[in-house]
Protein backbone atom coordinates (compact mmCIF):
# COMPACT_ATOMS: atom_id res chain seq x y z
CA UNK A 1 0.00 0.00 0.00
CA UNK A 2 1.48 3.20 -0.85
CA UNK A 3 1.69 6.29 1.73
CA UNK A 4 2.43 9.97 1.16
CA UNK A 5 5.40 9.05 2.88
CA UNK A 6 6.70 6.87 -0.17
CA UNK A 7 5.79 10.03 -2.41
CA UNK A 8 8.61 11.83 -1.42
CA UNK A 9 6.67 14.49 0.38
CA UNK A 10 8.50 17.36 2.88
CA UNK A 11 7.98 16.19 6.69
CA UNK A 12 6.57 19.24 7.69
CA UNK A 13 3.94 18.55 4.77
CA UNK A 14 3.35 14.88 6.35
CA UNK A 15 2.73 15.76 9.53
CA UNK A 16 0.14 18.58 8.54
CA UNK A 17 -1.42 15.47 6.12
CA UNK A 18 -1.22 13.20 9.72
CA UNK A 19 -3.38 15.91 11.49
CA UNK A 20 -5.59 16.14 8.85
CA UNK A 21 -6.15 12.23 8.84
CA UNK A 22 -5.24 11.78 5.65
CA UNK A 23 -3.24 8.23 5.45
CA UNK A 24 -3.51 6.76 2.26
CA UNK A 25 -2.99 9.10 -1.24
CA UNK A 26 -5.87 8.62 -4.07
CA UNK A 27 -4.78 7.08 -7.61
CA UNK A 28 -4.65 10.79 -9.25
CA UNK A 29 -2.11 11.81 -6.53
CA UNK A 30 0.00 8.17 -6.33
CA UNK A 31 0.73 8.74 -10.27
CA UNK A 32 1.02 12.77 -10.04
CA UNK A 33 2.98 13.80 -7.12
CA UNK A 34 6.36 11.59 -8.08
CA UNK A 35 5.87 13.20 -11.55
CA UNK A 36 5.99 17.13 -10.89
CA UNK A 37 8.67 16.91 -7.39
CA UNK A 38 11.10 15.39 -10.74
CA UNK A 39 10.06 18.55 -12.61
CA UNK A 40 7.84 17.23 -15.24
CA UNK A 41 4.82 18.99 -17.29
CA UNK A 42 1.83 17.07 -16.36
CA UNK A 43 -1.49 16.63 -17.94
CA UNK A 44 -3.58 15.14 -15.37
CA UNK A 45 -7.46 13.42 -16.11
CA UNK A 46 -9.57 12.83 -13.46
CA UNK A 47 -12.98 13.07 -12.09
CA UNK A 48 -14.04 15.72 -9.59
CA UNK A 49 -13.65 14.99 -6.21
CA UNK A 50 -10.74 12.60 -6.64
CA UNK A 51 -8.13 14.59 -4.95
CA UNK A 52 -6.79 16.91 -7.13
CA UNK A 53 -5.81 19.73 -5.28
CA UNK A 54 -2.92 17.71 -2.87
CA UNK A 55 -2.19 16.01 -6.49
CA UNK A 56 -0.72 19.30 -7.71
CA UNK A 57 -0.85 21.43 -4.64
CA UNK A 58 1.43 19.02 -2.29
CA UNK A 59 4.32 18.71 -4.63
CA UNK A 60 4.38 22.48 -5.23
CA UNK A 61 4.76 23.22 -1.61
CA UNK A 62 7.31 20.92 -1.46
CA UNK A 63 9.36 22.37 -4.07
CA UNK A 64 8.97 26.10 -2.67
CA UNK A 65 9.69 24.40 1.02
CA UNK A 66 12.99 23.49 -0.81
CA UNK A 67 14.21 26.98 -1.15
CA UNK A 68 14.35 28.07 2.25
CA UNK A 69 13.98 31.84 1.55
CA UNK A 70 10.83 34.31 1.27
CA UNK A 71 9.81 35.59 -2.26
CA UNK A 72 10.66 38.93 -3.50
CA UNK A 73 8.09 42.15 -3.30
CA UNK A 74 5.09 42.04 -5.87
CA UNK A 75 6.40 38.27 -7.41
CA UNK A 76 4.42 35.28 -7.09
CA UNK A 77 6.29 32.02 -7.35
CA UNK A 78 3.63 29.61 -8.08
CA UNK A 79 0.38 30.63 -9.87
CA UNK A 80 -2.48 28.87 -9.95
CA UNK A 81 -5.50 29.79 -11.84
CA UNK A 82 -9.24 28.34 -11.34
CA UNK A 83 -12.30 29.62 -13.70
CA UNK A 84 -14.48 30.50 -10.29
CA UNK A 85 -14.29 32.34 -7.25
CA UNK A 86 -15.55 29.66 -5.02
CA UNK A 87 -13.20 26.98 -6.48
CA UNK A 88 -9.95 29.63 -5.71
CA UNK A 89 -11.33 29.86 -2.18
CA UNK A 90 -11.95 25.93 -2.04
CA UNK A 91 -8.20 25.81 -3.23
CA UNK A 92 -6.43 28.02 -1.38
CA UNK A 93 -7.99 26.93 1.83
CA UNK A 94 -6.66 23.58 1.04
CA UNK A 95 -3.66 24.65 0.75
CA UNK A 96 -3.34 26.89 4.27
CA UNK A 97 -4.14 23.88 6.11
CA UNK A 98 -1.07 21.67 4.44
CA UNK A 99 1.44 24.94 5.44
CA UNK A 100 0.10 25.31 8.61
CA UNK A 101 2.99 25.72 10.97
CA UNK A 102 5.20 27.15 7.84
CA UNK A 103 6.69 30.04 6.19
CA UNK A 104 4.83 29.43 3.08
CA UNK A 105 2.70 32.54 2.30
CA UNK A 106 -0.95 31.93 0.20
CA UNK A 107 -2.74 34.54 -1.47
CA UNK A 108 -6.05 34.88 -3.39
CA UNK A 109 -6.63 37.69 -5.73
CA UNK A 110 -10.90 36.81 -7.42
CA UNK A 111 -13.25 39.52 -8.65
CA UNK A 112 -16.36 40.93 -6.39
CA UNK A 113 -13.69 42.00 -3.51
CA UNK A 114 -11.75 44.81 -2.42
CA UNK A 115 -8.87 45.36 -5.23
CA UNK A 116 -6.69 47.53 -3.03
CA UNK A 117 -6.97 45.13 -0.14
CA UNK A 118 -5.58 42.53 -2.71
CA UNK A 119 -2.86 44.93 -4.05
CA UNK A 120 -2.12 45.26 -0.11
CA UNK A 121 -1.59 41.96 0.18
CA UNK A 122 0.83 41.05 -2.69
CA UNK A 123 3.28 43.94 -2.15
CA UNK A 124 5.04 41.90 0.18
CA UNK A 125 5.19 38.67 -2.30
CA UNK A 126 3.36 35.64 -2.31
CA UNK A 127 4.29 31.82 -2.62
CA UNK A 128 1.66 30.49 -3.89
CA UNK A 129 -0.96 32.74 -5.70
CA UNK A 130 -4.44 31.11 -6.45
CA UNK A 131 -6.28 33.46 -8.91
CA UNK A 132 -9.14 33.74 -11.58
CA UNK A 133 -8.15 35.43 -14.90
CA UNK A 134 -10.21 38.55 -14.90
CA UNK A 135 -8.68 40.05 -11.78
CA UNK A 136 -5.40 38.72 -12.21
CA UNK A 137 -5.47 40.66 -15.81
CA UNK A 138 -6.50 43.55 -13.68
CA UNK A 139 -3.67 43.70 -11.27
CA UNK A 140 -1.00 42.97 -14.12
CA UNK A 141 -2.04 45.71 -15.90
CA UNK A 142 -1.65 47.85 -12.82
CA UNK A 143 1.79 46.90 -12.16
CA UNK A 144 0.54 45.59 -8.62
CA UNK A 145 2.62 42.18 -8.96
CA UNK A 146 5.84 40.55 -11.39
CA UNK A 147 5.73 37.09 -13.07
CA UNK A 148 8.63 37.18 -14.11
CA UNK A 149 10.11 35.12 -11.21
CA UNK A 150 7.20 32.58 -11.49
CA UNK A 151 8.68 29.40 -11.94
CA UNK A 152 5.06 26.97 -11.68
CA UNK A 153 1.91 27.46 -13.28
CA UNK A 154 -1.27 25.47 -12.49
CA UNK A 155 -4.62 25.33 -15.06
CA UNK A 156 -7.24 23.73 -12.68
CA UNK A 157 -10.60 22.67 -14.53
CA UNK A 158 -9.31 23.55 -17.55
CA UNK A 159 -11.91 22.95 -19.54
CA UNK A 160 -14.09 25.11 -17.96
CA UNK A 161 -11.87 28.43 -18.51
CA UNK A 162 -12.39 27.51 -21.90
CA UNK A 163 -16.79 27.00 -21.91
CA UNK A 164 -16.26 30.47 -19.91
CA UNK A 165 -14.15 31.99 -22.45
CA UNK A 166 -11.30 32.47 -20.67
CA UNK A 167 -8.22 31.23 -23.79
CA UNK A 168 -7.78 34.57 -24.93
CA UNK A 169 -7.05 36.11 -21.09
CA UNK A 170 -5.12 32.56 -20.65
CA UNK A 171 -3.02 33.62 -23.92
CA UNK A 172 -2.49 37.28 -22.66
CA UNK A 173 -1.29 36.05 -18.87
CA UNK A 174 1.37 33.89 -20.75
CA UNK A 175 3.05 36.56 -21.99
CA UNK A 176 4.03 37.70 -18.05
CA UNK A 177 4.97 33.84 -17.62
CA UNK A 178 9.15 32.67 -18.09
CA UNK A 179 9.24 30.41 -20.67
CA UNK A 180 11.46 27.95 -18.02
CA UNK A 181 8.54 27.46 -16.16
CA UNK A 182 6.75 24.41 -14.84
CA UNK A 183 3.15 23.92 -16.23
CA UNK A 184 0.49 21.56 -14.82
CA UNK A 185 -2.79 21.11 -16.04
CA UNK A 186 -5.96 19.31 -14.72
CA UNK A 187 -9.13 18.47 -15.81
CA UNK A 188 -12.08 16.07 -15.70
CA UNK A 189 -12.63 16.33 -19.37
CA UNK A 190 -11.04 16.29 -22.35
CA UNK A 191 -12.51 18.09 -24.85
CA UNK A 192 -10.60 18.79 -28.55
CA UNK A 193 -9.61 22.52 -27.75
CA UNK A 194 -8.00 21.13 -24.17
CA UNK A 195 -5.53 18.69 -26.42
CA UNK A 196 -4.89 22.18 -28.12
CA UNK A 197 -4.66 23.74 -25.03
CA UNK A 198 -1.88 21.23 -23.47
CA UNK A 199 -0.14 21.44 -26.84
CA UNK A 200 0.50 25.11 -27.05
CA UNK A 201 1.40 25.94 -22.92
CA UNK A 202 3.11 22.22 -21.97
CA UNK A 203 6.37 20.51 -22.72
CA UNK A 204 6.95 17.58 -23.51
CA UNK A 205 4.09 16.57 -20.91
CA UNK A 206 3.34 13.77 -19.06
CA UNK A 207 0.10 12.45 -18.94
CA UNK A 208 -1.98 10.83 -15.65
CA UNK A 209 -5.54 9.87 -16.66
CA UNK A 210 -6.58 7.69 -13.27
CA UNK A 211 -10.42 7.74 -15.14
CA UNK A 212 -11.61 8.31 -18.65
CA UNK A 213 -12.05 11.72 -19.72
CA UNK A 214 -16.42 12.07 -18.63
CA UNK A 215 -16.66 9.26 -17.00
CA UNK A 216 -18.36 9.90 -13.62
CA UNK A 217 -18.05 8.39 -10.17
CA UNK A 218 -19.01 4.40 -10.01
CA UNK A 219 -20.53 5.54 -6.19
CA UNK A 220 -23.21 8.01 -7.67
CA UNK A 221 -26.54 6.33 -8.44
CA UNK A 222 -27.84 8.37 -11.74
CA UNK A 223 -31.03 8.60 -12.92
CA UNK A 224 -33.62 10.69 -15.23
CA UNK A 225 -37.60 11.39 -14.39
CA UNK A 226 -39.58 12.60 -17.75
CA UNK A 227 -41.20 15.50 -16.91
CA UNK A 228 -43.19 18.86 -18.40
CA UNK A 229 -41.54 21.61 -17.61
CA UNK A 230 -44.26 23.00 -15.58
CA UNK A 231 -44.16 20.19 -13.83
CA UNK A 232 -40.88 20.24 -12.74
CA UNK A 233 -41.07 22.53 -9.14
CA UNK A 234 -43.59 20.00 -7.82
CA UNK A 235 -41.40 16.78 -8.74
CA UNK A 236 -38.58 18.82 -7.03
CA UNK A 237 -40.76 19.10 -3.90
CA UNK A 238 -41.55 15.78 -3.69
CA UNK A 239 -38.38 14.34 -4.35
CA UNK A 240 -37.17 16.87 -1.09
CA UNK A 241 -39.56 15.52 1.13
CA UNK A 242 -38.64 12.22 0.99
CA UNK A 243 -34.95 13.27 2.24
CA UNK A 244 -35.97 16.47 4.64
CA UNK A 245 -32.85 17.34 6.41
CA UNK A 246 -30.16 16.01 4.18
CA UNK A 247 -28.47 18.26 2.01
CA UNK A 248 -29.10 18.84 -1.50
CA UNK A 249 -27.48 20.55 -4.34
CA UNK A 250 -30.10 21.87 -7.51
CA UNK A 251 -28.92 22.60 -10.45
CA UNK A 252 -30.75 25.24 -12.89
CA UNK A 253 -29.65 26.99 -16.45
CA UNK A 254 -30.24 30.38 -15.22
CA UNK A 255 -29.83 33.15 -12.34
CA UNK A 256 -33.17 34.13 -13.16
CA UNK A 257 -35.13 30.85 -12.45
CA UNK A 258 -32.40 29.72 -9.78
CA UNK A 259 -33.48 33.24 -7.88
CA UNK A 260 -36.89 32.45 -8.73
CA UNK A 261 -37.16 28.30 -7.88
CA UNK A 262 -35.51 29.48 -4.29
CA UNK A 263 -38.03 32.11 -3.59
CA UNK A 264 -40.70 29.45 -4.03
CA UNK A 265 -38.99 26.46 -1.86
CA UNK A 266 -38.10 29.07 1.13
CA UNK A 267 -42.28 29.32 0.73
CA UNK A 268 -43.28 25.89 0.43
CA UNK A 269 -41.21 25.43 4.07
CA UNK A 270 -37.72 24.43 2.91
CA UNK A 271 -34.58 26.05 4.41
CA UNK A 272 -32.98 26.91 1.00
CA UNK A 273 -30.64 29.71 -0.75
CA UNK A 274 -29.00 30.44 -3.74
CA UNK A 275 -25.40 31.47 -5.64
CA UNK A 276 -25.33 32.63 -8.97
CA UNK A 277 -23.68 35.35 -11.13
CA UNK A 278 -25.86 38.38 -9.81
CA UNK A 279 -24.76 37.92 -6.23
CA UNK A 280 -21.89 39.46 -4.23
CA UNK A 281 -19.23 37.52 -3.40
CA UNK A 282 -20.22 38.28 0.02
CA UNK A 283 -23.51 36.90 -0.11
CA UNK A 284 -22.14 33.67 -2.16
CA UNK A 285 -19.73 33.09 0.84
CA UNK A 286 -22.45 33.50 3.59
CA UNK A 287 -24.85 30.95 1.62
CA UNK A 288 -22.23 28.66 1.00
CA UNK A 289 -21.11 28.70 4.95
CA UNK A 290 -24.70 28.37 6.00
CA UNK A 291 -24.97 25.37 3.63
CA UNK A 292 -21.86 23.36 5.54
CA UNK A 293 -23.04 23.94 8.97
CA UNK A 294 -26.33 22.87 7.76
CA UNK A 295 -28.38 26.47 8.35
CA UNK A 296 -29.62 25.33 5.39
CA UNK A 297 -30.45 22.12 3.30
CA UNK A 298 -31.21 23.22 -0.56
CA UNK A 299 -28.76 25.20 -2.55
CA UNK A 300 -30.06 26.16 -5.49
CA UNK A 301 -27.17 27.51 -8.23
CA UNK A 302 -26.33 28.22 -11.78
CA UNK A 303 -22.74 26.33 -13.26
CA UNK A 304 -21.29 28.63 -12.01
CA UNK A 305 -20.92 26.80 -8.49
CA UNK A 306 -20.61 23.31 -9.92
CA UNK A 307 -16.58 23.50 -9.63
CA UNK A 308 -16.20 25.06 -6.61
CA UNK A 309 -18.35 23.11 -3.94
CA UNK A 310 -16.88 20.65 -1.98
CA UNK A 311 -19.21 19.74 0.37
CA UNK A 312 -18.82 16.21 1.51
CA UNK A 313 -22.38 16.22 2.96
CA UNK A 314 -24.32 16.36 -0.23
CA UNK A 315 -25.99 13.78 -0.65
CA UNK A 316 -28.36 14.43 -3.34
CA UNK A 317 -28.04 16.47 -6.66
CA UNK A 318 -30.98 17.34 -8.74
CA UNK A 319 -30.31 18.38 -12.48
CA UNK A 320 -33.40 21.19 -12.30
CA UNK A 321 -32.28 22.00 -16.10
CA UNK A 322 -30.24 19.91 -18.92
CA UNK A 323 -26.99 21.57 -19.10
CA UNK A 324 -26.20 23.58 -22.16
CA UNK A 325 -22.58 22.10 -22.00
CA UNK A 326 -22.76 18.56 -21.86
CA UNK A 327 -19.63 18.10 -20.24
CA UNK A 328 -21.20 20.35 -17.05
CA UNK A 329 -23.07 17.23 -16.06
CA UNK A 330 -20.22 15.19 -14.93
CA UNK A 331 -18.72 18.32 -13.09
CA UNK A 332 -22.61 18.68 -11.31
CA UNK A 333 -23.35 15.66 -9.82
CA UNK A 334 -19.44 15.08 -8.41
CA UNK A 335 -20.56 17.53 -5.81
CA UNK A 336 -22.04 14.56 -4.36
CA UNK A 337 -20.26 10.97 -3.70
CA UNK A 338 -16.87 12.78 -2.71
CA UNK A 339 -14.27 11.27 -0.08
CA UNK A 340 -15.27 8.19 -0.83
CA UNK A 341 -19.18 8.98 0.32
CA UNK A 342 -21.66 7.64 -2.37
CA UNK A 343 -24.65 10.11 -3.74
CA UNK A 344 -27.44 9.80 -5.91
CA UNK A 345 -28.15 12.53 -9.30
CA UNK A 346 -31.19 12.93 -10.67
CA UNK A 347 -32.10 15.02 -14.07
CA UNK A 348 -35.13 16.55 -15.04
CA UNK A 349 -36.11 16.15 -18.27
CA UNK A 350 -39.14 18.09 -20.11
CA UNK A 351 -39.68 17.05 -24.46
CA UNK A 352 -37.39 20.41 -25.46
CA UNK A 353 -35.00 19.05 -23.91
CA UNK A 354 -34.15 15.50 -25.24
CA UNK A 355 -31.55 16.42 -27.17
CA UNK A 356 -29.64 17.64 -24.06
CA UNK A 357 -30.48 14.12 -22.54
CA UNK A 358 -28.62 12.45 -25.39
CA UNK A 359 -25.55 14.90 -25.65
CA UNK A 360 -24.86 13.66 -21.47
CA UNK A 361 -25.40 10.28 -22.51
CA UNK A 362 -22.70 10.07 -25.03
CA UNK A 363 -20.12 12.12 -22.74
CA UNK A 364 -21.30 9.48 -20.49
CA UNK A 365 -21.03 6.40 -22.43
CA UNK A 366 -24.08 4.93 -20.60
CA UNK A 367 -27.81 5.41 -20.37
CA UNK A 368 -29.45 7.31 -17.45
CA UNK A 369 -31.84 4.78 -15.57
CA UNK A 370 -35.34 6.13 -15.63
CA UNK A 371 -36.65 7.01 -12.57
CA UNK A 372 -39.84 8.39 -13.80
CA UNK A 373 -42.43 9.30 -16.81
CA UNK A 374 -42.37 7.41 -19.95
CA UNK A 375 -40.82 9.17 -22.97
CA UNK A 376 -41.64 7.15 -25.43
CA UNK A 377 -45.98 7.44 -24.51
CA UNK A 378 -46.74 10.40 -22.84
CA UNK A 379 -45.38 14.29 -22.40
CA UNK A 380 -44.67 14.73 -26.14
CA UNK A 381 -42.03 12.84 -26.27
CA UNK A 382 -39.53 11.07 -29.23
CA UNK A 383 -38.14 8.13 -28.89
CA UNK A 384 -35.09 7.60 -26.37
CA UNK A 385 -31.63 7.97 -27.69
CA UNK A 386 -30.46 4.65 -29.48
CA UNK A 387 -28.03 3.18 -27.25
CA UNK A 388 -30.90 3.53 -24.03
CA UNK A 389 -31.16 -0.20 -22.68
CA UNK A 390 -34.24 -2.14 -24.15
CA UNK A 391 -37.27 -2.97 -21.45
CA UNK A 392 -37.32 -6.96 -21.13
CA UNK A 393 -39.40 -8.17 -23.98
CA UNK A 394 -39.08 -5.02 -26.26
CA UNK A 395 -39.03 -6.18 -29.44
CA UNK A 396 -35.73 -5.48 -31.49
CA UNK A 397 -37.17 -4.36 -34.58
CA UNK A 398 -39.83 -1.22 -35.39
CA UNK A 399 -43.06 -2.69 -36.81
CA UNK A 400 -43.75 -1.87 -40.06
CA UNK A 401 -47.24 -0.61 -41.83
CA UNK A 402 -48.64 -3.04 -44.51
CA UNK A 403 -48.52 -1.67 -47.72
CA UNK A 404 -52.34 -2.09 -49.72
CA UNK A 405 -52.74 -2.60 -53.14
CA UNK A 406 -51.48 0.81 -55.18
CA UNK A 407 -54.57 2.93 -56.19
CA UNK A 408 -56.56 2.51 -59.34
CA UNK A 409 -57.53 4.98 -62.33
CA UNK A 410 -61.04 6.41 -62.41
CA UNK A 411 -62.66 3.10 -64.35
CA UNK A 412 -60.93 0.61 -61.94
CA UNK A 413 -57.78 -0.09 -64.08
CA UNK A 414 -54.21 -0.03 -62.85
CA UNK A 415 -52.43 3.57 -62.91
CA UNK A 416 -50.55 3.75 -65.80
CA UNK A 417 -46.32 4.49 -65.88
CA UNK A 418 -45.56 7.90 -66.13
CA UNK A 419 -45.22 8.55 -69.61
CA UNK A 420 -48.38 6.66 -71.12
CA UNK A 421 -51.27 8.08 -70.41
CA UNK A 422 -50.54 11.69 -70.55
CA UNK A 423 -48.49 14.47 -71.89
CA UNK A 424 -47.75 15.21 -75.78
CA UNK A 425 -47.84 11.97 -76.22
CA UNK A 426 -51.44 11.60 -75.44
CA UNK A 427 -52.74 14.22 -78.10
CA UNK A 428 -50.45 12.67 -81.10
CA UNK A 429 -48.04 15.64 -81.27
CA UNK A 430 -44.60 15.13 -81.68
CA UNK A 431 -42.17 17.10 -79.84
CA UNK A 432 -40.72 20.37 -82.42
CA UNK A 433 -37.18 19.76 -83.79
CA UNK A 434 -34.80 22.01 -82.65
CA UNK A 435 -33.72 24.36 -85.02
CA UNK A 436 -29.89 25.00 -85.79
CA UNK A 437 -28.31 27.22 -83.49
CA UNK A 438 -31.01 28.51 -80.51
CA UNK A 439 -32.91 26.06 -78.41
CA UNK A 440 -36.62 26.70 -77.51
CA UNK A 441 -37.74 27.95 -74.38
CA UNK A 442 -40.11 25.35 -72.76
CA UNK A 443 -44.04 26.43 -74.07
CA UNK A 444 -46.47 27.38 -71.71
CA UNK A 445 -49.03 24.66 -71.51
CA UNK A 446 -52.67 26.16 -72.68
CA UNK A 447 -56.09 24.84 -72.58
CA UNK A 448 -56.89 21.49 -74.48
CA UNK A 449 -52.91 20.54 -74.65
CA UNK A 450 -51.92 23.73 -77.27
CA UNK A 451 -48.86 25.14 -76.76
CA UNK A 452 -49.35 28.67 -75.55
CA UNK A 453 -47.13 31.71 -76.31
CA UNK A 454 -45.54 33.19 -72.79
CA UNK A 455 -47.04 36.10 -71.42
CA UNK A 456 -45.54 38.58 -69.47
CA UNK A 457 -48.10 40.62 -67.45
CA UNK A 458 -51.26 42.10 -67.91
CA UNK A 459 -50.46 43.97 -71.13
CA UNK A 460 -50.23 40.58 -72.61
CA UNK A 461 -47.30 41.11 -74.64
CA UNK A 462 -44.62 38.39 -75.38
CA UNK A 463 -41.64 38.51 -73.67
CA UNK A 464 -38.37 40.16 -74.60
CA UNK A 465 -37.91 44.02 -75.95
CA UNK A 466 -41.36 46.25 -75.60
CA UNK A 467 -43.16 45.98 -79.11
CA UNK A 468 -40.62 43.10 -80.53
CA UNK A 469 -40.96 39.47 -80.46
CA UNK A 470 -38.55 38.25 -78.25
CA UNK A 471 -35.29 38.59 -78.73
CA UNK A 472 -33.48 35.22 -79.67
CA UNK A 473 -30.66 33.53 -77.11
CA UNK A 474 -27.50 33.60 -78.69
CA UNK A 475 -25.64 30.66 -78.77
CA UNK A 476 -22.76 28.66 -80.61
CA UNK A 477 -23.79 26.63 -83.36
CA UNK A 478 -22.99 22.84 -82.93
CA UNK A 479 -20.67 21.07 -84.90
Amino acid sequence: MTTFADLGLEPSLLKALEKLNFDQPTPIQVEAIPLILKGHDLMGLAQTGTGKTAAFGLPLLNRILDLGHPPKPRTVRALIMAPTRELVVQIADNLKLFTRGTSVKVQTVIGGASINKQVEGLARGADVLVATPGRLIDLLERNALSLTETGYLVLDEADQMLDMGFIHLLRKIARYLPHGRQTLMFSATMPKLIDELAREYLRNPKKVAVNPPGKTADRIEQKVHFTTQGDKAKLLESYLLQHQGEAALVFGRTKHGSEKLMKLLCSWGFKAGSIHGNKSQNQRDRTLTAFRTGEIDVLVATDVAARGIDIPLVRHVYNYDMPNVPDNYVHRIGRTARAGASGKAVAFCAPAEMEELRAVEKVIGDALLIAGGLPHLENGFNNRPSHQPRRPGQDKTRPQKPRGPRPEGAEGQPRKPRGEGGGRAAFGEKAPARSEGQRPSKPARGAGGEAAPRRNGPGGKPQGRPGGGGRPQRRAPRD
